[in-house]
């Protein structure tokens, strides 16, 4: 039986996955070549997904495919409870938003006792589940998919040190995800996110961005557009290099943190930001986090300078530290584009979860001949992908001449 927070909002989850589902027109099309073929007949599949109206559309697709679904939320405030009853008429849903941390874990045990074939994770709590505390499951499951960069380190580490049970899909490596959901969903859905918490002004502020893969790249990219002056913190040499080529200022957090006006974590590292560096901001600083977990910014240290703390708002919370300085921290230092706003649009997460769609296919089919390691997409499902959203965009590309495919396939022909 599902876990939600309230079957009566079922009609209005309805029309919003309906709704949304009209903006995410490569997964219909997948949707109903699944209806067709039921690919995923009999498969088991666990999915521990923000638990939002994109997401409902990519539960509907597997169930339209024959696949026997169960859904945990893999964030405790992302929910949906709209969308969460309405599912649950259709599948087990155990999520709302909300949850406390015991309650986050027991909603995703309850999902993994479907003992699946198959786990969609993003963050990867449910892989990590069946490797620790319910290790015994792991004998049913063939492979698994990961949506993002957080649940792709963790399970890379599984597999350095030789315990990694079954094969996963690295989602988030495809470009039709990477470059796409991270860029532009999340440097737009965060901005959305922390503008519906505290209704700030970009132009003319201060915006400290920390870590400069895609989401740091699509975060100071929307945040400049608003007319913002931002600072990159990096560790990585090449990533801060190309920040500098990109035009932002690049420095330590140490320095940043003496001029930030706004601060948004995006590293999916932990302590990011921390003692020494909340004793240098100036008062009325504010702190998100868009990376996965809620430990970017260490909320211990927070709570230790803090002489007083106050609930602002549901998203947002006042520090008062021992000199009379405040910090603001939204959204629990959980994901805010999520917690604080609806998350990604729904044109990119089509591309992301047709992905997962056709990987979890690909699993089906192919698990026998994949080892227990961390893969890539295929090459060909993330550009099938790009086909179906160019096609469904209306847009025709060039295409190869024999010529110029000869060419390119030869290394006879040079200089003339």
């Amino acid at each position: 039986m599902s876990i939600i927070k309230d079957a009566s909002l079922a009609d209005a989850g309805r029309k919003r996955i309906k709704w949304i589902s009209e903006r995410m027109p490569v997964l219909r099309k997948i949707r109903e070549r699944y209806e067709r073929e039921k690919p995923l007949e009999g498969v088991k599949i666990m999915a521990c997904l923000h638990v939002t109206s994109e997401t409902a559309n990519l539960m509907l697709t597997l169930l339209a495919g024959g696949a026997e679904v169960r859904l945990a939320a893999a964030n405790p405030l992302s929910t949906q409870d709209d969308v969460a009853a309405a599912l649950a008429e259709r599948m087990e849903v155990f999520a709302f938003k909300g949850e406390t941390e015991k309650e986050y874990y027991e909603c995703l045990t309850k999902a993994l006792e479907l003992k699946p074939d198959i786990i969609l994770d993003d963050g990867g709590d449910a892989i990590a589940a069946v490797h620790t505390s319910l290790e015994s499951l792991a004998t049913n499951v063939v492979g698994a998919c990961e949506e993002t960069t957080t649940g792709v380190i963790r399970e890379r580490a599984l597999a350095a040190e030789g315990r990694l049970k079954f094969p996963v899909i690295a989602i988030n490596e495809a470009e039709t995800k990477m470059m796409f959901d991270n860029r532009y969903g999340t440097g737009q859905s965060t901005l959305h996110g922390i503008m519906n918490a505290t209704n700030f002004l970009f132009a003319g502020r201060t915006v400290v961005v920390a870590g400069y893969g895609w989401c740091g790249r699509g975060v100071a990219m929307r945040a400049r557009g608003m007319g913002a002056n931002v600072i990159v913190v990096e560790t990585n040499p090449r990533k801060a290099l190309e920040a500098v080529m990109d035009g932002y200022r690049v420095m330590p957090m140490r320095e940043a943190a003496k001029i930030g006006d706004l601060f948004i974590t995006a590293t999916g590292n932990i302590s990011v930001i921390r003692k020494e560096h909340f004793e240098l901001m100036k008062s009325g600083a504010i702190l998100a986090n868009t990376g996965h977990f809620n430990v970017e910014i260490n909320i211990k240290d927070l709570e230790e300078l803090a002489v007083e703390k106050r609930e602002i708002s549901g998203d947002v919370t006042e520090y008062v530290l021992g000199d009379g300085r405040k910090l603001y921290l939204l959204s629990q230092g959980r994901v805010v584009n999520l917690a604080a706003a609806y998350g990604h649009p729904p044109e990119v997460m089509d591309m992301s979860f047709a992905n997962q769609a056709l990987c979890a296919r690909f699993l089906v089919e192919n698990h026998e001949k994949l080892e227990c390691r961390v893969y890539g997409v295929p090459k060909e499902i993330d550009e099938e992908v790009a086909r179906l959203k160019l096609e469904t965009m209306g847009i025709e590309i060039e295409e190869l001449t024999e010529e110029q495919r000869k060419y390119l396939s030869s290394w006879e022909v040079g200089t003339k």
